[in-house]
């Protein structure tokens, strides 16, 4: 029998850490999960060590662990076509926009204040508005000052290669060990249709001569950082009709060259963003297509599929961004930090981990069980892996397959907000049933009559039956019921 099921979302809203920790410690603790791993079995017990709490490493640490970016680094070295930096944009949701850029002890502060409000907080990254390599001395003193504070806080890069071999060593040296390279080509020619110019050695490069250098710079950055036991994830973005094919030769390359995760994300591109692909009508992929390429890289460096392609100034678990809610001037000039609140959350989600991790192992083995088939399910959530959103008041959609082979995570959707001020927009809703393509449930913890309808009439079944269920162990019932096996009992 599993233990009574916990609110993470209450949990995180909690003031106290002495209430947290009521939590982490129930009288009597009857779950038969506590003390369960959640480590693959195939993966070295130092390297789960690195990423078991690191929500982009992490597939199943992105529904329990918050990252946060500070934009301490706006200077750049290259230019790619599908970027347009911007430094006082609140409204758009991508990579290089910040709604402000901040001095190095403005973000300590920063980072202490999000710290003592969001206890799912367990990594600080830098990723621009510009780079993190060649902005470096912002960068490393920011990285000084937050450590020299909250010491367990993992502190991670994404950088575009360029300068990254130049500070490999101070990397290693300031206990960095994740960092993240964009590698979308590794074909000079392929790279001159991405990037006009870049910048190395106080003098600009452009067309494949400048794409051959960023290639070999990007090499030997992540040989470097292979060699010295950093975990390299490789972002590539992919372009349809640049590189969307080339991305299984890069793929091939970074494995190769150790990458532990290759993440493949869709170009986002839109005229009024000002991008040059935006403003020339290159469109991104479909998201079947994004799939399509995923699925034929499978057998190759392993993939994340759970990128939200973050603002440079996101807080909070991915997918629900609270970087709004610490503007530099709502923070006190001098503040401390206090540990109390994120140890005792730690504790609350280890036990929940485990039980998740039991009962999404009870789910697959049923799934398993049944006759062949294919399922795709679109899951609204708020995280904790719990089937917990509101259909009205989701934005995005985690996708599930399941198959024979088990329950994966697929990727996610990300959709307006349906029902704003009460009311849901027909407008709206045309545009998520658009983005739910080749969906066949959607799993939420409530819907309305009117959306459901809307959702069976262009194919797809919406249910809320299994509100705040695990949600390998819904799917799990929803397949073996398809497929002809009686399911195992639901753990909650």
């Amino acid at each position: 029998m599993s233990a009574p099921m916990i609110s993470l979302e209450s949990v995180t809203t909690t003031t106290s850490s002495d209430q947290l920790l009521v939590t982490a410690k129930p009288s009597g603790c009857t779950s038969s999960s506590c003390g369960v791993s959640t480590k693959p079995a195939d993966m070295d017990q130092a390297i789960w060590a690195k990423i078991k709490n690191h929500p982009c490493y992490s597939e199943e640490a992105h529904h329990y662990f918050a990252r946060m970016h500070v934009a301490v680094a706006p200077a750049c070295n290259i230019q790619c076509n599908y970027c347009n930096r911007k430094y006082d944009c609140a409204n758009e949701s991508r990579p290089g926009v910040v709604s402000e850029k901040l001095t190095p002890d403005q973000a300590r502060r920063k980072v202490i204040a999000v710290a003592n409000e969001v206890p799912q907080l367990s990594v600080l990254g830098v990723a621009g508005p510009g780079d993190a390599c060649y902005d470096w001395k912002k960068t490393k003193e920011t990285f000084e000052r937050v450590a020299g504070e909250i010491h367990d806080i993992k502190l991670c890069i994404s950088t575009n290669g360029l300068a990254l071999p130049d500070h490999v060593v101070e990397l290693v040296d300031m206990n960095v060990d994740h960092v993240t390279i964009t590698i979308n080509m590794v074909d000079p020619e392929i790279g001159a249709k991405i990037y006009p110019w870049i910048f190395y050695h106080n003098r600009r490069y452009t067309g494949i001569e400048g794409a051959r250098i960023l290639h070999e710079r990007q090499m030997l950055g992540l040989e470097m950082l292979t060699a010295r036991g950093i975990l390299t994830k490789v972002n590539s973005v992919m372009i349809p009709g640049v590189n969307d094919e080339h991305l299984v030769e890069v793929n091939k390359w970074v494995k190769e060259r150790g990458a532990f995760l290759h993440n493949v994300m869709p170009l986002i591109s839109d005229p009024a963003h000002g991008t040059y692909y935006g403003l020339t009508g290159q469109r991104g992929p479909r998201a079947l297509e994004l799939k399509a390429l995923q699925d034929r890289l499978e057998g190759g460096a392993k993939l994340m599929r759970h990128c939200r392609q973050c603002r440079a100034d996101a807080v909070g678990l991915l997918g629900d961004d609270r970087g709004q809610e610490f503007a530099l001037d709502q923070i006190p000039g001098e503040i401390t930090y206090d540990a109390h609140k994120r140890e005792a959350y730690r504790e609350v989600v280890a036990r929940e981990r485990g039980d998740h991790a039991t009962a999404k192992s009870e789910a697959i083995e049923t799934v398993k069980a049944a006759g062949d088939g294919s399922l795709h399910v679109a899951v609204a959530t708020k995280g904790g892996g719990r089937i917990n959103e509101h259909f009205g008041h989701a934005k995005e959609f985690q996708v599930y397959e399941a198959s024979s082979r088990g329950i994966t995570y697929v990727g996610h959707r990300r959709i307006e907000q349906y029902c704003l001020g009460g009311m849901g927009e027909e407008a709206t809703l045309d545009a998520i049933i658009t983005a739910l393509e080749g969906i066949d449930v959607v799993l939420c913890a409530k819907i309305g009559e009117c959306p459901k309808n809307r959702l069976i009439e262009a194919g797809v079944r919406a249910t809320d039956a299994y509100c705040y269920d695990y949600i390998e162990t819904a799917i799990g019932t929803l397949y073996a019921a398809k497929f002809g096996v009686e399911p195992q009992a639901a753990t909650a």
